[in-house]
């Protein structure tokens, strides 16, 4: 067994689309509308699903917005440098909501940031031991 994708509704397709795109730099690997239920799903990820685990983007037409629940927590992305990474995110208009820096009673380097939906993605900085 593997993870295929996890599923996140979104109120604005086209400016998800563009944050996990253009801000976190994952593929859209592909998008349909389904007409008759009225919603549009789409995929995104940083590698083809055969081998990687991706986000499913579902956009309900007539569902401008949700509100966030209590039990999701959050995506979580490695990435080389949690710093640089906020950084990017900051200077394409994303919002860092906690900056890189040694997780509570931990080493490990992380961050938050938000998608236009207010889904928090963690920052997990590579350990240099990890390479």
């Amino acid at each position: 067994m593997r993870l295929l994708h996890t599923m996140l509704r979104v109120g604005d397709l086209d400016r998800s689309l563009r944050f996990y795109t253009e801000v976190l730099g994952m593929r859209l690997l592909r998008k349909q509308d389904y007409p008759e239920g009225r919603f549009t799903l789409a995929f995104v990820g940083y590698g083809d699903e055969s081998e990687h685990s991706v986000i499913e983007l579902t956009h309900n037409w007539d569902t401008d917005h949700y509100d966030l629940g209590t039990a999701f927590g959050h995506i979580a992305l490695e990435v080389d440098n949690a710093q640089a990474a906020c950084d990017a995110v900051r200077a394409l208009g994303g919002r860092v909501t906690r900056e890189a820096g040694p997780m509570k009673h931990g080493t490990t380097v992380i961050a938050f940031v938000e998608d236009p939906d207010g889904y928090k993605i963690e920052f997990i900085e590579k350990s240099s031991t990890s390479a």
